[in-house]
């Protein structure tokens, strides 16, 4: 193939002919190709592969990260051991394409990597990589770990991401119309392109897009404003150029808020998250509108056509037959891990995702007493399952997961599990009677996990947060606990409130209709099955921002 010159590899479907490219530092295609860390990547995979599908004329670009995100394993005591394991991958193509980015004021190699289409069934997809021979070690390092904890290395990582993005666009002289940026750490394109078209904002503002997934200020990346100009963040802007730009005169870089004065259309990824993120940014002058765009995921991949085929077939039987099989499948990797036995009979119950303050793993262990009661019913008995990775150096959700896995080791009937990836995400859907879900609300953006939890006949328990609202209809196709009054309450408050919901909704709703009436419950498993399909397929999400916001 020639990559000076890069043509779609397959013919543009009419309805999405928008020339877009499309910026993330993370992206979950496929169990083999480790490069991202939990929900942002999850959606972006389901994007690309659904660009795919509709064949749009899309494509995506994002880092080869040499180490991925982490792989979790685990010390003597069973504890969390975050290790870093170079990755290889064969299938990708090397385009042969270098150049050279300025970052701290220093030229810096890029080599580019390509994803083809037909690997894994996504649109065309880049890869950039600074670690190369003609690179120094440190800048080697760039594209060694996702998300660093190096405050100038996580800068450096943007900078790529941005600007080497939108630089190799100009390489491969693939005009795009539509530059889509994925969160706000691809904004040193808009940089980018701000220097190409001679400080005309305006024009960059005809083609960039954000979305962002954060829901409260705090979350929002900032950065020392000093720090991002001599890391050459801003492709040779000066500070009050960029503070004229961004509208405060903090000294503290704001990247989300400049995103949302640069670009021309902005989407949040829920209704109620784009609720919350227009009464967030509103009182900031000079920023663009803010639509909504529920996140979702690719069916195709995410889906268990079986359980389907018997649910349309109306063989209650054979659909009954394969939700067992699926548990039984998952539960070898509870066996595997743990040495602990669970059956396929029991209600199983699964907290996946990635560890926060935030989204309360534990928050069920916050009543030891009814926790217990729980575990110990043996005329209703339950099992329950937690995976997923904290940030390596967030301390605060390490020390939650340890304390699950203390837990753990008092119960025959709990476990948790190492290595929360595509591959044991799916699994743990099939394996999963109740896809539990308890954050604080409303600090959840969208939180799509439970979208493929009902796509593998799982239901959903949660609190009315993300993208539930939209989708729930309560005891019918999910259980969703009335929400506290986070605007007044005090958050010890909220958490007691959620806590004494779950519990009552789960001893009082759940566990009687599992065991006593199962043609109902496999009524609700049937409707949330119906109801997440198309309009939480990422081929709905797909089509809506090429008609909403490209």
């Amino acid at each position: 193939m020639d990559f000076k010159n890069f043509k779609m590899p397959y013919s543009i479907n009419p309805d999405y002919t928008k020339k877009t490219a499309y910026f993330s530092m993370e992206f979950a295609i496929d169990q083999a190709l480790k490069i991202y860390s939990g929900g942002l990547g999850f959606l972006a995979g389901s994007h690309m592969k659904s660009a795919y599908n509709l064949k749009q004329d899309f494509v995506g670009i994002g880092i080869l990260w040499k180490y991925g995100y982490y792989d979790q394993s685990r010390n003597m005591d069973q504890t969390l051991n975050p290790i870093w394991t170079k990755k290889m991958y064969s299938f990708l193509e090397d385009t042969g394409i270098k150049f050279q980015i300025e970052i701290h004021n220093a030229p810096v190699w890029v080599k580019v990597w390509y994803l083809n289409p037909e690997t894994f069934k996504t649109c065309p997809m880049f890869f950039l990589s600074t670690d190369v021979p003609e690179n120094d070690h440190l800048s080697k390092t760039i594209t060694h770990k996702l998300y660093d904890a190096n405050e100038s290395t996580k800068v450096a990582q943007y900078i790529l991401l941005g600007k080497g993005g939108a630089k190799l666009l100009d390489e491969i002289n693939l005009e795009r119309e539509v530059y889509h940026l994925n969160e706000a750490h691809g904004l040193p394109a808009a940089f980018y392109l701000l220097r190409k078209y001679g400080g005309d904002l305006a024009k960059v503002k005809e083609k960039l897009v954000f979305t962002t997934h954060t829901p409260e200020e705090a979350g929002n990346e900032k950065h020392d404003i000093h720090l991002c100009h001599d890391m050459s963040y801003f492709c040779g802007l000066t500070i009050d150029e960029v503070k004229k730009i961004e509208g405060v005169q903090d000294d503290r870089f704001n990247h989300s808020l400049c995103a949302l004065r640069m670009a021309r259309i902005a989407n949040g990824v829920s209704q109620l998250h784009g609720v919350v993120s227009r009464e967030m940014w509103n009182k900031y002058p000079g920023i663009c509108e803010i639509k909504s765009i529920t996140n979702a995921q690719e069916f195709k991949y995410w889906g268990d056509k079986a359980l389907y085929e018997h649910k349309e077939n109306g063989d209650n039987e054979e659909f009954d037959t394969r939700k067992a099989y699926l548990k039984k499948r998952a539960f070898r990797i509870v066996a595997d891990q743990t040495g602990k036995i669970f059956d396929n009979k029991v209600l199983t119950i699964v907290w996946a995702r990635r560890f926060a303050g935030y989204k309360r793993a534990d928050l069920l262990l916050a009543d030891k007493e009814r926790f217990r009661k729980l575990l110990e019913n043996k005329e209703y008995p339950v099992q329950i399952i937690w995976a997923g990775k904290p940030y390596p150096m967030d301390y605060g959700a390490i020390s939650t997961f340890n304390h699950l896995v203390e837990e753990s080791k008092n119960y025959k009937n709990m476990a948790v599990l190492t290595g929360y990836e595509l591959a044991l995400s799916k699994s743990l859907k099939q394996g999963s009677d109740i896809w539990l879900n308890n954050p604080r609300v409303p600090r959840e953006a969208s939180g799509t996990s439970g979208m493929t939890a009902s796509m593998n006949g799982s239901v959903n328990l949660s609190t009315d947060d993300g993208w539930i609202p939209e989708f729930a209809k309560n005891g019918v196709n999910a259980f969703v606990v009335p929400q506290a009054d986070y605007n007044n309450w005090p958050t010890i408050e909220q958490d007691q409130f959620d806590l004494d919901n779950l519990y009552d909704v789960l001893e009082n709703q759940i566990i009687p209709t599992y065991y006593e009436k199962p043609e109902e419950w496999r009524k609700i498993v049937h409707t949330a099955m119906d109801d997440v399909k198309i309009q939480f397929g990422s081929d709905r999400m797909a089509d809506e921002y090429y008609k909403l916001l490209y």
